[in-house]
């Protein structure tokens, strides 16, 4: 376990670089590729890649959103396209960006090459769009590739670039481990207005990343099955109450609920709009403003419609002492995931409540088309 922060805090640090506009280097097993948000590209951006690289920087997006621009028929994977043919900055930042005006025009003619997820050509490409996700940017990065005589002294060509390298097999690997080495760091009794019998017990991954909550309250029966609410953190619902979605409803009903049964647990889980974090979370709302349901939203920004992961879930709740659990829920995904992690769900507890004329179509979207049972 002593090296496991090794492999978390290149990928944090790779995280940071990208979110303030940076360049960095993901290497795999024989090749490297130098990588950038393509939010924030500008001009002299994409002159400096193409200088290091010797080559055409091209833009990569999910199949997602180059299946919503025109460019492909896959949806999966990601989709590499060349900046050749007078693709400027302002290009990629509109073809990566759905809000902006003209984000359904692409430049033509472009060149693409579709990249399968399940195949070892391209998998760089896919953990660029990874580490692009895991940042809460738009899943959208102009790349190059590293020449070839760079390879054989690469860490040391990047640090005289002033580019921070990670590993691929890092990013592959940075989920799983965060979760794995979540540990509790702190713990509070926090009495509230609708329990005041309330502890929170905080945990942290061991490269000091997101933090996850859980809300222990009353008194829990570990010897039978626990009343447990998987919460995903909504600062619009939860913090301002917000009618676009029923999450601030929830969480205080669920630890209300829990209370007069006399204790349970709600996890607190650092996965804001479902994994596409508060930014990304605002767009989609404004993309639901022009028309789109919020699965659509998500995959106009170049997501998944559900983003979020379950083992950290999973791993609070053994650190807890909770293998059984009757889960406060209305999403069957929750209810596989725990399972698929060894947690046992002995019960499903449904957990809804009112719509409002803001969020019935909201509502509505998730019972039609995610399959959540109200």
């Amino acid at each position: 376990m002593s090296q496991l922060p090794n492999t978390l805090q290149p990928v944090e640090r790779a995280i940071s670089d990208l979110r303030r506009g940076a360049l960095i280097v993901l290497r795999a097993d024989d090749h490297a590729l130098l990588v950038q948000a393509a939010e924030g590209t500008t001009a002299a951006d994409l002159a400096r890649l193409s200088s290091l690289s010797k080559s055409t920087a091209s833009l990569l997006l999910t199949g997602q959103r180059a299946e919503i621009l025109g460019l492909t028929k896959q949806t999966s994977g990601a989709v590499r396209i060349s900046l050749s043919g007078g693709i400027n900055a302002e290009n990629v930042r509109m073809m990566a960006d759905p809000a902006s005006p003209q984000s359904r025009e692409t430049p033509a003619p472009v060149s693409i090459s579709e990249i399968n997820p399940g195949t070892l050509t391209g998998a760089a490409e896919i953990g660029a769009i990874e580490l692009l996700k895991l940042a809460c940017l738009l899943p959208a990065a102009v790349v190059a590739a590293v020449p070839d005589e760079r390879l054989e002294y690469l860490s040391a060509w990047a640090e005289n670039q002033a580019l921070l390298t990670v590993e691929l097999d890092h990013v592959r690997n940075y989920q799983e481990i965060e979760a794995r080495t979540l540990e509790r760091v702190g713990e509070a009794r926090v009495p509230l207005d609708v329990s005041e019998e309330v502890e929170i017990v905080a945990f942290r991954p061991s490269d000091g990343g997101r933090e996850h909550l859980a809300l222990v309250i009353g008194r829990p029966d570990t010897s039978e099955p626990v009343l447990v609410r998987l919460h995903s953190e909504c600062f619009t619902g939860d913090l301002l109450g917000s009618l676009r979605c029923d999450c601030g409803d929830q969480l205080r009903g669920a630890i209300s609920e829990i209370d007069r049964q006399g204790g349970g647990i709600v996890l607190y889980l650092a996965q804001e709009g479902r994994g596409i974090g508060l930014v990304n979370k605002l767009r989609a709302y404004n993309l639901q403003d022009k028309g789109f349901d919020t699965i659509d939203a998500n995959q106009q920004l170049g997501f998944d419609a559900d983003e979020r992961l379950y083992r950290p879930a999973a791993e609070m709740l053994r650190q807890l002492g909770i293998f059984r659990v009757r889960l406060m829920t209305n999403n069957p995904d929750k209810v596989s995931a725990l399972g698929d992690w060894g947690i046992a769900v002995e019960e499903r507890v449904p957990h809804s409540f009112p719509s409002n004329v803001h969020n019935e179509f909201y509502l509505a979207t998730k019972k039609e088309r995610a399959g959540h049972m109200y």
